[in-house]
């Protein structure tokens, strides 16, 4: 018997052995899961084999809890309207369902400003991208929904612009992710806080994370500038019936930001007209008519000219001519 015993013993060792030799993973087996061992002996004291078995050892897996947070931005966002949005991503690294709080911080060492934080929303579509009134803003205390192990949420920290900011003035922005049962040390135990009343250990991210996004100022503003040329049918300069006066228009965009919808509008005017086929735009012929390309000119309603989105740091030209009556 003590053959047996000795038998049992070895085997028993060998099957518990691996069940302590690492911690499980947050990506590993499921909080709340049983795990179930049995040892058997068999053994022969002389009128056959005998076989026994040992008691069933049932340990649950505990509940390890932690996140990761990530920015999803691929460098400093540039706003010139005086808003902005930065996109994270926060994830359950844990191996059970868990809820974060979400606390952005626009005050981070460095920062040229501080931003206004007027939310943080929950990408309620799934298309990666702010939609008002369609995505979630969490109310305070701001936290997400019950997340499952590896469900990862994109989250929209909506900002505004101080006034009184300066063309590429930059900020970071701070998003912190804390599991709702608890944050700590790695190791630190929340007793029969986690599933099924199990335990909840915090992960080695302590159960919380943070990461940074950034904006950039871009601030632009155009410029006009008109000049004339003119030749009269002597060759000379003199503005006299007959003369053609050639006008040029050039819009400066200056800034790191860009403008949209920029049009260049012109009257003919009085006492002269308009010079069919004379419209370019940085000395590229345009049509007079309203078709494709950018400009359209008339006697009646002088010229225009759509740039549509202009980037700072960069010159337009538009020259038409008239002659004199």
């Amino acid at each position: 018997m003590k053959n047996a015993q000795k038998i049992y013993s070895v085997v028993a060792a060998a099957a518990f052995a691996p069940l302590f030799a690492t911690p499980a993973l947050a990506d590993g087996v499921a909080a709340g899961t049983l795990i179930e061992n049995t040892a058997t002996a068999t053994y022969d004291i002389g009128d056959g084999p005998e076989t026994i078995d040992s008691n069933t050892v049932v340990l649950r897996v505990d509940e390890l809890i932690d996140v990761a947070v990530t920015s999803l931005n691929a460098g400093p966002i540039a706003t010139d309207s005086g808003t902005a949005v930065l996109t994270y991503s926060v994830t359950n690294t844990g191996n059970g369902p868990e809820a974060y709080t979400l606390t952005a911080n626009p005050a981070v060492a460095g920062n040229d400003f501080d931003p206004t934080v007027d939310g943080i929303a929950i990408d309620t579509n799934g298309n990666g991208v702010y939609d008002p009134g369609v995505d979630e803003i969490l109310t305070s205390p701001e936290t997400t929904a019950i997340l499952d192990p590896d469900e990862e949420l994109t989250v929209f920290v909506l900002l505004s612009v101080p006034a009184g900011t300066n063309d590429e003035d930059e900020a970071q922005v701070e998003l912190l992710a804390e599991a709702v049962t608890g944050t700590g040390a790695p190791g630190t135990t929340f007793p029969g806080e986690g599933v099924d009343g199990g335990d909840a250990i915090v992960g080695v991210n302590g159960a919380d994370d943070t990461a940074l996004g950034s904006i950039i100022v871009g601030i632009a503003t155009v410029d006009l500038f008109k000049s004339a040329v003119v030749v009269d049918p002597f060759g000379g300069t003199s503005v006299v019936p007959g003369s053609i006066i050639t006008y040029t228009i050039r819009a400066d965009v200056t800034g790191s930001g860009t403008v949209s919808d920029l049009v260049i509008t012109d009257i003919i005017p009085d006492d002269t007209t308009y010079e069919a086929g004379t419209l370019t735009l940085d000395t590229a012929a345009l049509t007079d008519a309203a078709d494709a390309d950018a400009g359209e000119a008339s006697d009646a309603a002088g010229i225009s000219v759509d740039l549509g989105e202009v980037a700072g740091g960069t010159s337009h030209s538009i020259t038409f001519d008239v002659s004199v009556d």
